[in-house]
């Protein structure tokens, strides 16, 4: 059971992190391309109700297997302290994407990657 909660933890989070740093690479040069906004509008959507799902599904294995373990991986309480603020940042940005800027937008992409990445960084032991 913990393998099976340790192994959809890891895979919701490798899920959001991998598509931030997609979703990171890929808007910029579709916007070179000549992608139009509704197209990344709908692709951005589209990311999120994977996103969240992913986040979700981390969230509530990681709390699971702490409890059902009663062990910790990493700093469990910087890990939830940056997971919250990953979480605000992500839905500051989708509620707000609309009326930002492009490097508004950017910016705030660019510090929910950094927290993620803070997450695995702290989650591995860096």
């Amino acid at each position: 059971m913990n393998r099976t909660l340790a192994f959809f933890h890891l895979l919701g989070a490798a899920v959001w992190l991998g598509g931030t740093i997609t979703v990171g690479a890929l808007v910029p040069a579709l916007r070179k391309a000549g992608v139009e906004r509704p197209q990344l509008r709908a692709m951005a959507r589209r990311f999120g109700k994977v996103s969240w799902g992913a986040m979700g599904v981390a969230v509530v294995c990681g709390i699971w297997l702490v409890g059902a373990t009663g062990r910790m991986w990493g700093d469990v309480g910087l890990k939830v302290g940056l997971v919250i603020v990953a979480v605000a940042l992500a839905g500051f940005h989708q509620l707000t994407a609309g009326r930002m800027a492009a490097a508004q937008r950017g910016a705030i992409q660019g510090l929910i990657l950094l927290v993620s990445l803070a997450i695995f960084a702290v989650a591995t032991g860096l």
